[in-house]
Order: structure tokens, then C-alpha cells, then sequence
């Protein structure tokens, strides 16, 4: 298992189909820089809150993710974000 808050290249641990995002949402503080910084719009701040009382970042379009990690460099909060991509 890979720790969090990682980028992954998936060639040796799982096997995926495409590129993915994934958001810790108890982590998250809501500033949205990965929000900001994704260049295809897959990421939206939720309506929801989180247990620490913010409105954080959710994934709102799975299918344009092309791993590229922008998000997850973006992002000051450690392990809030894991960006699963294939290896090239």
C-alpha cells in the first residue's frame, strides 16, 4: 500500500485503466488551490463540510484527470490528495 499523499506510478502496485485523483476529504481546509491550479476541471469545492468544519474539494469530473499531479503540488495539506497515474 502506498502512503498518502503521493503520486503514484501504478506499473508495479495495482493495475489501472486510467489516470485518478483521489481526495481525503477529512483533510482537506477547503482553500482550494486544487481547485485553481487543475487544468481540465476536475476538481469542485463541495457544499458539504468535513469534521473540521470546511467546505473541501471533491472530484466532479473523474474522466478528464490525465495524472498530472498539479493538484497535489498545489496543496499545502499534507496527505490530502493522491494522484494515481500510470507509469510512461
Amino acid at each position: 500500500m502506498c502512503p498518502e499523499g503521493t503520486l503514484v506510478d501504478e506499473s508495479e502496485t495495482l493495475t489501472v485503466k486510467r489516470p485518478s485523483v483521489h481526495l481525503h476529504f477529512e483533510l482537506c481546509k477547503g482553500c482550494g488551490r486544487c481547485v485553481v491550479s487543475c487544468p481540465n476541471g476536475v476538481l469542485a469545492l463541495s457544499g458539504a463540510y468535513n469534521k473540521l468544519g470546511y467546505h473541501a474539494a471533491k472530484v466532479e469530473d473523474l474522466s478528464a484527470c490525465t495524472g498530472c499531479g498539479i493538484c497535489f503540488y498545489a496543496c499545502p495539506e499534507p496527505g490530502a490528495i493522491t494522484v494515481y497515474r500510470k507509469q510512461k
